[in-house]
């Protein structure tokens, strides 16, 4: 009798495959995220800062971006909190190191210049200057931390100031918290200026012309 041809032995089936995992977008990791928030809240402002606009900057939608930062005044605070973190370890070791007090204010006024002439679509000035202060006016939160900010860049100025005369490099009739708040008041300025589009080399003249006024050149 003549077998009939049966085919092949039929094929396993497949083992299904494992689900691929998701990695997260670079935009995700929440550092990534909050330096690109804080750039956009720094070049416009808290009010003409949309969800969308956060979104956009950020690559995250809305219910990822509440999870992460809460809503966008939240967001907002912890932008602000994050500039001046970064700005304080852009500065500290300036305050810190012992220097004369004229080169010591040079390199404050020069590291404050980059950090207010920076910014790939123009120079983005000051947070705390140019929108924070302005949010202070009806956000109390905001306001202690604005009012934080001046407390404590003028008290670095006023140790430098004082470091200054005991070394001998300012008169004794010369007043360190006069001199510090002198000194903030000339890094408000610039950054004033800096957004304002002010060439760099007018902003270090007016430099220049504030650490003249503040330690006297020796004759």
């Amino acid at each position: 009798m003549v077998q009939k041809n049966k085919g092949p032995p039929p094929r396993a089936a497949p083992e299904p495959a494992a689900p691929k995992r998701r990695g997260r977008p670079r935009a995700y990791q929440p550092e990534i995220a909050l330096g690109k928030a804080l750039d956009l809240f720094r070049k416009d402002g808290f009010a003409a800062t949309s969800l969308d606009d956060l979104s956009a900057a950020t690559g995250m939608n809305r219910p990822s971006l509440y999870g992460a930062f809460g809503d966008k005044r939240e967001l907002y605070l912890k932008s602000y909190a994050r500039y001046r973190a970064d700005a304080r370890t852009a500065m500290i070791d300036i305050f810190r190191d012992e220097l004369p007090i004229r080169e010591r204010l040079d390199r404050i006024y020069a590291v404050a210049l980059d950090i207010y002439l920076s910014g790939d679509a123009g120079p983005r000035g000051c947070f705390t200057v140019i929108t924070a202060a302005s949010e202070a006016i009806s956000d109390p939160e905001i306001r202690a931390m604005v009012l934080e900010g001046f407390s404590e860049l003028d008290k670095a100025f006023a140790a430098c100031f004082r470091l200054a005369k005991e070394n001998g490099e300012l008169p004794a009739s010369a007043d360190p918290q006069v001199l510090a708040q002198l000194a903030s008041a000339t890094i408000h300025t610039i950054a004033i200026r800096a957004r304002a589009r002010v060439p760099r080399k007018e902003l270090e003249a007016i430099v220049a012309g504030a650490i003249d006024v503040m330690v006297p050149p020796q004759r």
